[in-house]
C-alpha cells in the first residue's frame, strides 16, 4: 500500500511539473511572415504594410506571442466597403479569429462546454487553466459563447441546400412550431423538422405576435422548401401565422394541434382554480413551515446519532407485526421525524410533467391524510416515552388542520372530480403515460374512435340541473375545447410521394 501511495504521489508531482512546463511556454515568440500572393482585385503585387506583435490563444498551441506581417496591395485597391485590400499570414488567420486573439478551436471548446456539457463560466475557466494552461476572463468566455452560436448558425444556413435535398428525398418534412419564454425576457421561437428531429431555425423575438412569427416561417420555407404538414400549439399568434403561411404557399397540408398542448390547455382551465385554492389553504395554515420546523428540531435532538437512528427507522419499517408501535428513545424520535419528512417529500409522487399533469398540492394533501391516519393508529397505543409521544402529538396537531377544516375538503373534492375527468381524457389520447414509440395508422384510428365516443359519453353524463354545477362547468370546458380544436386534432397520416417510395408516414403527436 505504501508503494502504491508513493507511485501516485510521484505521478501527481510529474503532472504538476508537466503543467508548469506548459505554462512556461507562454512567453515564446513566433514569426509569421509568409510570401504574399497577388492582389485579389487587380492581380498586382503586394507590399508590406506593417509588422506587429500580438498574442494568440488556441487549444493546439496554448498562449503565445506572434510577429505577424500584413501585406497590402501596391496599387492601393479597395474593397466595396472602402477598406484596403490586405493579406494576413495564412498560418495565423486559419487558426485565430478576426479581430481577436482567441483561436477557432478555443471558441469551439468553450461553446461545447457551455451548451453541451452545461458548465458555468468559472468552471470553463478552471478547466482551460488546468488542462491547457490558458487564462481567459469571464467576459471573454461570454463573448466566445456568442461567437460559437454565430458561427454555428452560419454553418447551419450554409448547408441549407444539402438539408433541403435530404428533406425532399424523405418525402417532405412536417413543420413543428413552438414558442416559449419568461415574462419580460422575450420569446424563443423554434421551428423543427419533425421526422429528422432537427431544428431548422430559432429566433429571439420580442413577443409572441403573428407579425413577428410569419417572417421567420417564410424564411424557413424559402431555405428548406414547403412542409408536408404543420404542428402547432393553440396560441393565437402561431395559429394566425401558420394559417397565413399555408394560404401564401397555396398548398393543402394538414395543420395539426399538439395533443400535449391541447391537454395542458384543458387541464389548466379545469384544475387551476381548485389547485390554487388548495395552495392558498396550505399557505394560510403554514403546514409546510411547521413540518420543516419539526424535522429540524427532532434532527437537533437526535444529533450525531442520526446514522444509527436511520438504521433503526429502516428496521422498524420492515416489521410486519399486527401490534406495530412507535419505539421509544432516540429511535422513536427518528421514526416521528421520518414520518414528517415523508410528508414533506410529496414531490416524489410527481411524474416530472409539471402542472396540470402533476398536482403537487393534491399530492401533499394525500400524504398529510395518510400520515395523520398512521398517527391516529399509533397513538391509540402510545410508547412509554413522554418525549416521543410529545413529538408525535405535535406532528398530529400540524396535520389535523388539513382534515378538520371544511375549505380543505371542498377544494380537494372539486380538484379530484375535475382531475378524474382530465385523466380520462389523457387516457383516451394515450398521454396518461409515455407515448408509444411506433404508433400505427390503426392505433390513430382506434384512438380517434375512442375519443369521439368519450366526448359523446360526457355529453350524456352532463347534469342538466341540480347541485352538480361544478361537474357541469368542467364538462362544458372540455366540450368547448373539443369543438374549437377538434378539426385540428387528427390528420397525422401523411401520404408519401412515389419518388420517396410511396406509402404513408405519421406525424408525431
Amino acid at each position: 500500500m505504501k508503494t502504491l501511495a508513493a507511485l501516485r504521489e510521484e505521478g501527481h508531482t510529474l503532472y504538476d511539473q508537466f503543467i508548469q512546463k506548459i505554462l512556461n511556454l507562454r512567453g515564446i515568440i513566433v514569426t509569421a511572415k509568409e510570401p504574399s500572393e497577388s492582389c485579389e482585385i487587380c492581380q498586382g503585387p503586394m507590399r508590406v504594410q506593417k509588422t506587429f506583435r500580438h498574442e494568440g490563444r488556441t487549444i493546439s498551441h496554448g498562449t503565445f506571442q506572434v510577429h505577424e506581417t500584413i501585406w497590402v496591395c501596391a496599387g492601393k485597391c479597395r474593397h466595396p466597403s472602402g477598406k484596403l485590400v490586405t493579406q494576413r499570414a495564412k498560418s495565423v488567420s486559419q487558426c485565430i479569429m478576426p479581430n481577436s486573439i482567441a483561436g477557432y478551436d478555443l471558441m469551439v471548446s468553450v461553446g461545447c462546454k457551455r451548451y453541451l456539457d452545461h458548465l458555468q463560466r468559472e468552471e470553463i475557466r478552471a478547466e482551460l487553466r488546468e488542462k491547457h494552461a490558458i487564462e481567459i476572463s469571464c467576459g471573454e468566455v461570454t463573448r466566445l459563447e456568442k461567437c460559437f452560436l454565430d458561427y454555428h448558425a452560419r454553418l447551419h444556413y450554409s448547408c441549407a441546400e444539402q438539408l433541403k435535398a435530404a428533406l425532399y428525398n424523405e418525402g417532405g418534412w412536417p413543420m413543428h412550431v413552438d414558442a416559449t419564454g419568461e415574462h419580460g425576457r422575450g420569446t424563443l421561437l423554434v421551428v423543427m423538422a419533425g421526422w429528422k428531429k432537427c431544428v431548422l431555425g430559432s429566433w429571439k423575438i420580442a413577443t409572441e405576435h403573428s407579425e413577428l412569427i410569419l417572417p421567420c416561417l417564410r424564411d424557413i420555407v424559402q431555405r428548406f422548401g414547403p412542409p408536408c404538414a404543420a404542428m402547432r400549439d393553440m396560441g393565437r399568434a402561431i395559429t394566425l401565422a401558420i394559417d397565413e403561411l399555408v394560404l401564401e404557399m397555396g398548398i393543402n397540408i394538414p395543420v395539426l394541434v399538439c395533443h400535449e398542448h391541447f391537454l395542458a390547455d384543458i387541464g389548466n382551465d379545469l384544475l387551476e382554480t381548485p389547485h390554487s385554492e388548495l395552495r392558498a389553504l396550505f399557505s394560510r395554515t403554514k403546514v409546510r413551515p411547521k413540518l420543516r420546523s419539526l424535522v429540524r428540531d427532532l434532527g437537533r435532538k437526535i444529533g450525531e446519532q442520526i446514522g444509527e437512528a436511520r438504521k433503526a427507522v429502516q428496521q422498524w419499517q420492515s416489521i410486519a407485526e399486527a401490534n406495530h408501535r412507535i419505539p421509544e428513545g432516540q429511535n422513536g424520535l427518528a421514526v416521528v421525524r421520518s414520518m414528517a419528512q415523508w410528508t414533506l417529500d410529496y414531490k416524489a409522487d410527481a411524474t416530472g410533467l409539471d402542472f396540470p399533469f402533476d398536482r403537487p398540492y393534491l399530492d401533499l394533501y394525500n400524504r398529510c391524510v395518510i400520515t395523520l391516519r398512521a398517527l391516529d393508529a399509533f397513538l391509540r397505543i402510545p410508547p412509554d416515552d413522554r418525549k416521543v409521544v410529545s413529538a408525535a402529538k405535535r406532528l398530529h396537531r400540524i396535520l389535523v388542520l388539513v382534515s378538520c377544516e371544511v375549505p380543505f375538503f371542498q377544494a380537494v373534492r372539486r380538484l379530484r372530480h375535475r382531475a378524474a375527468l382530465f385523466d380520462e381524457l389523457r387516457d383516451k389520447l394515450r398521454l396518461a403515460s409515455e407515448l408509444p414509440e411506433n404508433e400505427s395508422e390503426d392505433d390513430l384510428n382506434i384512438m380517434r374512435d375512442n375519443f369521439d365516443k368519450w366526448i359523446s359519453g360526457i355529453k350524456k353524463r352532463r347534469p342538466e340541473r341540480g347541485p352538480s354545477e361544478d361537474i357541469r362547468n368542467a364538462i362544458d370546458t372540455i366540450l368547448k375545447h373539443a369543438d374549437k380544436h377538434g378539426n385540428n386534432l387528427w390528420g397525422h397520416i401523411v401520404p408519401l410521394p412515389e419518388y420517396a417510395g410511396g406509402g404513408i408516414r405519421l406525424v408525431s403527436r
